[in-house]
């Protein structure tokens, strides 16, 4: 069985058991040290509400959880390995870089004026797969790229294509950020256009559209989907989410499908104050607590629910 980088070290991917595919321990979007009226960060509160967390999803059967922030998106693998340490979870951390409209390109941006910046990325990329991010030793296990809505832009298919000969490089597979559910077919273009498998790519939030077309037109190519955004009730109803999710595994593609909630436990800069009981079930217990029982009650074998939160994952990072 192959082994994944986690922030305490290897593991074999038979060994991850119930996993969350796409949680963010700690996020900060570029610039928020800029903001100077933003509340001090508490380094140790933060690592205990994440401990607390943790220890809450281990009561329920967790084991593995992947944190796919990007470099550009506030990463402290350090912080996620303290959090791995205290709790005995597989934490799995990524390399990559973010959309451009909300991270942080405008160095590579200037650089490609002078440069090939996609083979800048790639060295990057490999760098912190294989010997580790910065002088912290601990590898990304996870190539985490995303788009825009509607569109590709010219930065964002470098980051492809330089995510795509990474993996090409390295092995490790690829998942994705779509916004509102759009670009994951073209995505998958630019991968396989540089010889990526589609077994190796996850096509993330896909449940944030409705379309079943759009699910099976990736779906039929071979690649993963994340039904990773459970209880971001602001972006799709869940309602939306459990019919796709429901008919998608009627037709037999329980094989190809993961589970997360795209959840924040804590932020770096202003936390988002948004209006009382807006987004009540936005927190990743919501799968194991709502959707697992909600799944039962709807029929589905326990082998599918066993797919979607540990066969798939470990098949995902298994090659």
């Amino acid at each position: 069985m192959a082994m994944v980088n986690t922030v305490l070290g290897p593991r074999s991917a038979g060994e991850l058991g119930i996993t969350l595919m796409h949680e963010h321990l700690l996020i900060g979007f570029p610039g928020w040290e800029a903001d100077a009226g933003a509340p001090p960060f508490s380094r140790r509160e933060a690592l205990q509400r994440c401990i607390d967390r943790m220890e809450e999803l281990t009561s329920l059967g967790l084991r593995t959880l992947v944190d796919p922030c990007p470099i550009d998106l506030g990463r402290d693998v350090e912080f996620a390995a303290e959090v791995a340490q205290a709790t005995g979870v597989n934490i799995v951390c990524a390399t990559g870089l973010y959309k451009e409209d909300q991270g942080a390109a405008a160095y590579f941006k200037l650089r490609s004026a002078f440069a090939d910046v996609v083979a800048e990325m790639v060295e990057v990329f490999v760098k912190e797969l294989t010997e580790g991010i910065g002088r912290t030793g601990i590898k990304a296990g996870v190539i985490k790229v995303a788009t825009g809505e509607g569109r590709i832009t010219p930065y964002e298919e470098a980051v492809l294509r330089a995510a795509a000969r990474a993996h090409k490089a390295t092995g490790a597979p690829i998942t994705t950020h779509t916004e509102s559910g759009t670009m994951g077919p073209q995505q998958l273009d630019v991968f396989v256009s540089e010889g990526v498998d589609p077994k190796r790519v996850l096509i993330g939030h896909s449940c944030g559209n409705s379309d079943l077309r759009y699910h099976l037109s990736l779906l039929d190519r071979g690649c993963y989907l994340g039904f990773d955004r459970f209880g971001l009730e602001i972006f799709q109803p869940d309602r939306v989410r459990r019919a796709a999710l429901l008919g998608l595994i009627g037709v037999g593609f329980d094989e190809r499908i993961v589970l997360s909630h795209d959840s924040i436990w804590c932020w770096l800069g202003r936390p988002l104050f948004l209006p009382e009981g807006i987004l009540d079930q936005w927190n990743p217990t919501y799968i194991f607590r709502h959707i697992v029982p909600w799944l039962r009650e709807c029929g589905v074998a326990e082998a599918r629910i066993d797919n979607l939160l540990v066969q798939n994952p470990r098949r995902f990072f298994g090659g």
